[in-house]
């Protein structure tokens, strides 16, 4: 018995030595990238200041620098379908109840003075929920000292907000209404009510937590996921305009909302999860804007945590980022040549 013990014992502890293999590598790759960004920015202004000057010389007016985003909105480049999702790192542990569940995210299209690193963190248990917490720097995430705390005008609801474009967008508390709150003024610069949306526990996911309203982002924008009573509890998906909050296209699915535990979409296809608890579940369903049809599906993924609360997919890094009771993790994903 006390043999069978120590051999637990021993899996544990190498288990746990696993994780922090996965995370100190997923820390190093961070850094790695945020290097060579660093560098090529500094590269792109040396090329500048040199054409600047140059210019000068020859007596001819500067040009204004140009502001594109580093992910081109509606790029659909190196897409196809979802065939593999890797094993959850793990990131940071919640320290207070407050953070069983919530949302952490990145912006896929960052804008100054935000980095492809800069991450933000909302802890969702409990009512009249307002602050976010924003980390400059993933050292700053990784170690719990964020860099500034925005107060919401309003609070949220759920786990579906999203950071996108310099903008955070989330459904205000008891509506069906979607807001985007711009992060550098602190302001929110629209709001909109989503026709129909159940609200407030109408059409959660089947772990609960007001789900009824999720947003996500993807490759080509913004989008948001609830159900409506005309479409009887199925999930309807909205393309939405990212300034304006505008709907600019809509399908109606035939899966479940609240048959399924969560969802995000990949490359314009709808991806959604088979249970929150079970830590062998699976990408089950996949519903196409395109063509407009869904397909069963059996991609392991995993809850290492049993409780994932949120799910979501970053185009710019091409992982899931997750929630899962307390631990704010990422899988990696394989897609399909397309």
């Amino acid at each position: 018995m006390r043999e069978r013990e120590q051999l637990e014992s021993q899996a544990r502890e190498l288990e746990t030595a696993y994780d922090n293999l996965l995370r100190d590598k997923e820390v190093l790759e961070e850094e790695k990238r945020r290097l060579g960004a660093e560098n090529e920015e500094l590269a792109r202004r040396l090329e500048s200041s040199s054409q600047e000057i140059e210019r000068l010389r020859r007596g001819e007016c500067p040009h204004a620098r140009s502001t594109s985003p580093d992910v081109p909105p509606g790029s659909r480049e190196g897409c196809g379908e979802l065939v593999w999702v890797g094993e959850p790192v793990t990131l940071r542990t919640a320290e207070t109840i407050t953070g069983k569940y919530g949302v952490w995210m990145r912006d896929p299209k960052p804008v100054y003075p935000y980095t492809q690193e800069t991450t933000w963190r909302i802890d969702t248990v409990g009512t009249g929920i307002r602050q976010v917490f924003e980390y400059s720097l993933l050292s700053q995430f990784l170690q719990g000292y964020p860099s500034k705390v925005h107060v919401l005008p309003r609070p949220l609801e759920s786990t579906g907000a999203v950071v996108y474009g310099g903008s955070l967008y989330f459904q205000a508390a008891e509506s069906r209404t979607v807001v985007r709150y711009e992060l550098t003024t602190e302001t929110v610069k629209a709001e909109k009510d989503i026709p129909g949306a159940g609200y407030h526990g109408q059409f959660p996911y089947s772990w609960g937590g007001y789900t009824d309203m999720d947003l996500a982002v993807d490759e080509s924008g913004l989008w948001v996921i609830y159900s409506t009573e005309e479409a009887k509890g199925a999930i309807v998906l909205s393309r939405l305009n990212p300034e304006s909050l505008e709907r600019e296209q809509t399908w109606e699915t035939n899966i479940r909302k609240q048959s399924v535990a969560n969802a995000f979409v990949i490359c314009g296809t709808l991806y959604t999860v088979s249970s929150y608890s079970s830590p062998d579940a699976t990408v089950n369903f996949a519903y196409d804007t395109g063509t407009g049809s869904s397909k069963a599906l059996a991609i392991p993924f995993k809850n290492r945590y049993k409780y994932s609360s949120m799910i979501d997919y970053n185009p710019l890094g091409k992982k899931l980022f997750a929630w899962d009771n307390f631990n704010m993790v990422t899988y990696d994903v394989r897609l399909s040549e397309a």
